[in-house]
């Protein structure tokens, strides 16, 4: 881990910082929008985009190189106000996975006492959560914030949770001052510990990065980073800056 890049400002006490992990292949308007509805939602101080080295569950790996991704995420971010991109989940020199109960362990260390460090989420990931590496493990080091659907509540939490956890209504020891609603839940394991687990209804983008990553292959002209690319007048999906790199080196034909 690089820990200037990975806490880049963060050190201090107090911080509130949610880390932000994913391929970001390419990194997108959607998770923009996530990174700053939990900023509005928690008065984030910091949140940490990490594109991951080794995803263990996509043994065939991202399309673009981390290189490539990092430096994507790094445009998609300027001059957004608390966003950093976080070197964290970079590839290890061993070629092992990385594993994101073990990123925010790292992370938490680098933290002082009085700090928060959140693990930041969109719907999908969340419904994959129990293929994850220790994941029950996850939410007692950073508690979780997933954004839901637009328009749908985010229903089937208890069979998205990992084996070992239940879910309970919070309490008001676990609510923040938000500035947008949040939905409070308290995730307890078999020993009895518990951790605050939040929800952001509504907030999450409907974008694809796969079907982004196949509208750019077929290279449509005027279309490239746009949903819907074969219909005129598509909404953007991709930072301009995103979509000028990617046509420059040439990526996802």
């Amino acid at each position: 881990m690089n820990p200037p890049d990975s806490l880049d400002g963060t050190r201090k006490g107090g911080s509130r910082v949610a880390f932000f992990g994913g391929s970001f292949d390419p990194p997108h308007l959607g998770h923009l929008a996530v990174a700053r509805a939990a900023c509005d939602a928690f008065r984030l101080n910091t949140v940490l985009f990490a594109p991951v080295g080794v995803q263990p569950l996509k043994p065939e790996g991202s399309t673009a190189s981390f290189e490539q991704r990092v430096a994507m995420t790094r445009l998609a971010i300027a001059g957004q106000v608390g966003f950093r991109v976080s070197l964290a989940d970079a590839p290890k020199s061993t070629g092992a996975p990385n594993y994101t109960l073990e990123t925010l362990k790292e992370l938490r260390a680098g933290l002082g006492a009085d700090s928060v460090l959140y693990c930041l989420m969109g719907a999908d990931s969340f419904f994959g959560l129990k293929r994850w590496h220790r994941a029950a493990e996850i939410p007692f080091v950073a508690p979780l914030i997933v954004a839901s659907r637009p328009g749908e509540p985010l229903s089937g939490l208890d069979d998205a949770l990992p084996e070992g956890l239940t879910i309970e209504a919070g309490t008001e020891a676990d609510l923040v001052e938000a500035d947008v609603e949040v939905q409070v839940f308290s995730l307890v394991n078999r020993v009895g510990d518990r951790a605050p687990f939040y929800v952001l209804p509504g907030l999450h983008e409907e974008i694809s990065a796969s079907e982004i990553r196949e509208g750019l292959r077929r290279r449509l002209p005027g279309q490239a980073g746009r949903a819907h690319s074969g219909e005129d007048g598509g909404k953007a999906v991709l930072p301009d800056a995103v979509r000028e790199y990617v046509q420059a080196h040439g990526l996802y034909r």
